[in-house]
């Protein structure tokens, strides 16, 4: 299969363990990164976590993937300048052509040997797509412990309620008078 083979197109494709695409990135905060409270902006955060996340959708999908959706997206405690941010994401759950990335943010201090401390969470669900932005089948993902087993099927509940909630929204908003 090629990169850009339609949907349905090489549907075959072997499935890839877990930890093939997992990854961390690491970043120092810095005076730049902060909010008016002084602590580090929530949307650095995000960014990371996205950019992380699409770093493991590419790496899995084997190709360009785009960021379909961020959901609970939890802050845990503030991060401060001078903290240096791991940022773990791993893929938790694939579809046809989306896959659901995990992502933990852990913050430690950059000139203490203290351990890092968990201080947000987040899932995104991203689309691998070609390189006309059409969506593109993806390995299935092999959960290779338990803890990445249980993470799928956590993963599964969650896309059931992401299209639960979609369905729902869509009939309330049918059933709304055309607004003139």
């Amino acid at each position: 299969m090629t990169d850009h083979a339609p949907i349905g197109v090489g549907d075959d494709l072997p499935g890839k363990p877990t930890s093939a695409s997992r990854t961390t990135l690491s970043h120092i905060m810095t005076a730049g990164d902060t909010n008016l409270l002084g602590t580090v902006h929530g949307g650095v955060i995000m960014k990371l976590v996205d950019d992380a996340a699409g770093a493991v959708a590419g790496r899995h999908s084997g190709g360009p993937a785009v960021t379909a959706s961020m959901d609970e997206m939890a802050f845990l405690s503030p991060v401060r300048v001078g903290d240096l941010v791991h940022v773990h994401a791993q893929v938790n759950w694939t579809g046809r052509t989306s896959m659901e990335i995990g992502v933990r943010v852990m913050a430690e201090r950059w000139n203490e040997s203290t351990p890092a401390q968990q201080v947000g969470s987040a899932y995104l669900v991203f689309a691998a797509v070609d390189a006309d932005g059409k969506p593109r089948t993806v390995p299935p993902v092999l959960p290779d412990s338990e803890r990445n087993e249980r993470r799928f099927k956590e993963a599964q509940i969650r896309r059931t309620h992401r299209l639960a909630r979609r369905r729902a929204i869509k009939e309330l908003r049918a059933q709304e008078p055309d607004a003139s």
